[in-house]
């Protein structure tokens, strides 16, 4: 059941990403005009506010379902029975528990970050902001979710720790390519609101640069992708560490397609929804590579077996 509850917290987190996207894309970005109410007299969009106002309401009701997903994952954990080392059990794992309560205040913070973004007339900075929390919380729901499928002893890698750093130095490039993609939209066609809208700010540096800046993220990670995935093949790594390079590899590549045609058509809304699933979906890809690359014992294995000298003990 936690794997279940877990899998869902995770599914809802990318689909705030991408119906947050549509909310931009559909030019609700104010289709309420304050917040926490959708106006100053109405808790709801009035019948004058029409489809912005609609979009962007459900948008914020489907906060609420996201944060059930999450409620639902912490008391998966809490209510699960986990053995622990000296044969007794413990009422829950505090380490899933942990994470979920980590999802939730992800959950809060950025509802207030998606009312600030409101109260400051679509600042694109604050959207930015808002778009890498979303991430924040895919990163944490995705951790939870991995981690359930493991025991709760000390990480041991399954490689030699300098091809496991190589491993997040392409998380990191491909975190830097997702926050580049914010800046992009920050400066792009779709401000949020009708285009005829003036009032908007947006981010004051050409379009063009920012998009070349993050193309050039986007090629530095199809390279590290196709080294690593050389590397793995080199070592013998784990299958499932190789199986998930070549998958990052098959969406950057997919990202990239999508990209250049986005660019060369004047970012039409479908392709920049397309887009913005693929973001989610290429760094949940980065995220699985080094979780592949260490193992986890149940915490009892793990007191009863002497740490062996090699593969090294991960610190984190």
């Amino acid at each position: 059941m936690v794997r279940r509850a877990a899998f869902a917290a995770l599914v809802m987190s990318v689909v705030i990403v991408v119906t947050g996207g549509a909310v931009r894309l559909t030019a609700s970005g104010l289709g309420c005009t304050t917040w926490p109410r959708c106006t100053d007299e109405s808790l709801t969009p009035t019948a004058e506010m029409g489809f912005h106002g609609v979009v962007e309401f459900t948008n914020r009701m489907l906060t609420y379902v996201l944060s059930a997903a999450v409620g639902w994952a912490i008391l998966a954990a809490r209510c699960l029975p986990w053995p622990s080392a000296g044969g007794t059990s413990k009422p829950w794992r505090n380490s899933l528990t942990r994470l979920g309560w980590a999802q939730f205040w992800l959950v809060m913070s950025n509802a207030v970050l998606g009312g600030i973004t409101v109260l400051t007339g679509l600042n694109p900075y604050t959207v930015a902001l808002h778009m890498i929390a979303a991430m924040a919380l895919v990163w944490v729901a995705l951790l939870m979710w991995e981690r359930s499928k493991e025991g709760d002893g000390p990480a041991k890698l399954s490689v030699a720790r300098p091809i496991h750093r190589l491993s997040y130095v392409l998380v990191a490039v491909v975190g830097l390519l997702v926050a580049a993609g914010t800046l992009v939209t920050g400066a792009g066609h779709h401000p949020g609101t009708p285009k005829d809208n003036k009032i908007v700010p947006r981010i004051p540096i050409d379009y063009d640069r920012l998009a070349q800046f993050h193309a050039d993220f986007a090629f530095v990670s199809v390279g590290l992708t196709i080294a690593l995935i050389f590397v793995l093949a080199a070592v013998k790594a784990p299958p499932a560490a190789k199986a998930r390079t070549k998958e990052l590899l098959a969406v950057l590549l997919l990202q990239g397609v999508l990209g250049f045609v986005q660019y060369f058509t004047d970012a039409p809304e479908l392709m920049v929804g397309l887009h913005m699933l693929g973001a989610s979906l290429t760094w949940i890809a980065a995220l699985r590579i080094p979780l592949a690359l260490r193992v986890r014992e149940a915490e009892e294995t793990a007191a009863a077996t002497p740490a062996p000298r090699t593969p090294e003990t991960a610190t984190a």
